[in-house]
């Protein structure tokens, strides 16, 4: 395909993008590892009673504007109107930095309210010092939006990475410098979350970079048209009216309307995501609290929480995946193929239940080495291993709300989680009393399995998805067994023979059961799935994207049957 063709230059887009939201986002995950490592549990307790905090009044402060920017830039190109964007552009920077700043000192005035909600005093730093991060980025969002708006990815890509980057790097640092210093746990929190505001800072630099290099370009094709088509021309195309570009603040305000029309439900459905962990934030820290006190209910989050950044690793590759089911169902519907659409549904759901589920027998059968060689001890591990099978659920539910979207049912998904959410929140209140931090991963577990059961059950009712029970329990029943052993053998194993070489106990000896353990799993995985035969040929060439690809080398391998 022409590379110059608009359709090849949007899928290398949407590769570009997609490629940076997985590096992002693996360095937004792995970086809690050192967090916890240089600052001790109750800084990782603090940290991610915080994050998710400020994750969520990022998502509002920004107003879904940068989405809706975004839509209406590309309409506004596509007509040939390019002035039009440059002024939406405009207005919508202004709308969410303006917003970003109000959610910033909301949350400075009101961090000692926050924190009574929470139940911990101790939280007060770093929501004061997260409020920099909603300063800076949603201005750098809408610059983001506008580029996505001309098919430009580059710009948001190159964006994302270096924001991640000199997140982590400002982080570390300040990890560094205050624990050397005898900070306490709140403050040594409080300057990790300063990264936030550092990493806002640059990404919106990389953006004013681009965006002055796009302006000095447009000026460039403007020169050049105006000598073609003289200067009076020129004059009376700029003065003539676009569809919303009268200057009078009537049309501004209509303007400001029809952007948050688009946007505010695009930013309602993104916060139904994190509702499960907010449910969290603000029960958990609050029912230790009544038992443990504030300063060792922080430590308990932390340790609560330690499991969560290798199970963010497989649900952050469910959703990267996910956006590639979303037009393949999209098309098959509109071209009413309902044989290609179960088949696809059920293909995927198998697989993202089988791959989710061997995550998380992975993870658990490996939680206390994993637990030592990543975080130094084996503390919570018991917690650990309960918190793993949340990516069976989180994975399921993540590809079925694809399936739906692609399918036309955008509103479901987020009342499901919704659904979950009130059942995270009143299991967390029956368990975590008695139970402590395992109860709340038990009760992750089952809020995260109703949420996919419910996406799954709708896909059913409309006839868009057969279950199988060989399919969705026997099968992955014995193909697990052999990961499990497999695995558990392994590490096993390996923990022998370094205690009797004299090296055993250590977090080097740990990283090696744990990484011998995994690959073990992982083989085994492959060996079972072939000879279960739970794919074939034609099966596997009907799933977007890599399909054919993937069929066409395990053929050669004669892999297939």
């Amino acid at each position: 395909m022409n590379s110059n063709h608009p359709g090849s230059k949007l899928l290398q887009g949407a590769f570009i993008l997609s490629a940076a939201a997985i590096i992002s986002k693996l360095i937004g995950t792995l970086q809690k590892i050192p967090l916890q490592n240089l600052g001790g549990d109750a800084v990782f307790g603090i940290y991610n009673t915080v994050n998710p905090l400020y994750t969520m009044l990022l998502t509002a402060a920004m107003l879904g504007l940068p989405s809706a920017l975004s839509k209406f830039v590309a309409e506004a190109a596509a007509g040939g109107d390019p002035k039009e964007g440059r002024r939406l552009l405009r207005l919508t920077a202004a709308l969410t930095a303006a917003s970003g700043i109000a959610a910033g000192l909301l949350t400075f005035a009101g961090a000692p309210l926050i924190a009574l909600l929470i139940g911990n005093s101790h939280v007060i730093p770093a929501l004061r010092c997260s409020a920099l991060g909603l300063a800076v980025v949603p201005a750098m969002a809408a610059l983001r939006g506008y580029f996505q708006g001309l098919h430009n990815m580059v710009p948001t890509a190159v964006s994302q990475v270096v924001e991640q980057s000199v997140r982590v790097v400002v982080m570390v640092a300040l990890l560094l410098y205050m624990t050397r210093n005898g900070a306490s746990a709140a403050n040594i929190a409080a300057g990790a979350l300063v990264g936030s505001a550092g990493g806002g800072l640059a990404g919106l630099a990389v953006m004013l970079l681009y965006m002055r290099r796009h302006r000095r370009h447009e000026g460039a094709e403007e020169l050049t048209a105006a000598s073609v088509e003289g200067a009076a021309s020129l004059r009376q195309q700029e003065k003539a009216p676009g569809p919303i570009s009268a200057p009078h603040a009537k049309e501004r305000r209509a303007t400001v309307r029809r952007l948050l029309a688009y946007g505010l439900p695009v930013m309602l459905s993104a916060l139904a995501v994190p509702l499960i962990g907010l449910v969290d934030v603000f029960t958990v820290p609050r029912l230790l609290s009544a038992s443990h006190g504030e300063a060792a209910a922080m430590s308990q989050f932390g340790i609560y929480n330690r499991g969560l950044p290798l199970v963010q690793i497989v649900t952050m590759l469910a959703t990267s995946l996910s956006v590639v089911f979303i037009p393949a169902l999209a098309e098959a519907k509109y071209r009413g193929d309902l044989g290609l659409i179960r088949l696809r549904c059920s293909l995927s759901l198998r697989w993202f239940w089988l791959l989710g589920l061997a995550a998380s027998v992975g993870l658990a059968v490996l939680a206390a080495p994993v637990n030592q060689a990543l975080y130094g001890d084996t503390a919570g591990s018991s917690t650990m291993i309960w918190l793993a099978f949340t990516a069976a659920g989180g994975t399921v539910s993540i590809i079925s709300a694809a399936l739906l979207q692609g399918l036309g049912a955008v509103r479901a998904p987020a009342l499901h989680l919704l659904a979950a959410a009130l059942l995270k929140a009143a299991l967390n209140l029956l368990l975590v009393p008695q139970q402590g931090i395992t109860g709340a991963a038990a009760a992750s577990v089952a809020a995260h399995g109703f949420a996919a059961a419910l996406n799954v059950l709708l896909l059913h009712r409309q006839g868009h998805l057969r279950l199988r029970l060989a399919d969705a329990l026997l099968k992955p029943a014995l193909l697990l067994a052999g990961l499990a052993v497999a695995a558990g053998a392994v590490s096993y194993g390996t923990d022998a023979a370094a205690t009797a070489a004299g090296l055993g106990g250590g977090r080097a000896a740990a990283l090696a059961q744990s990484l011998l353990g995994v690959l073990a799993g992982c083989l085994a995985f492959g060996a079972g799935a072939l000879a279960l035969r739970l794919l074939g040929e034609e099966e596997l060439r009907q799933l977007p994207g890599f399909g054919p690809k993937l069929a066409d080398k395990l053929k050669k391998l004669r892999l297939l049957r």
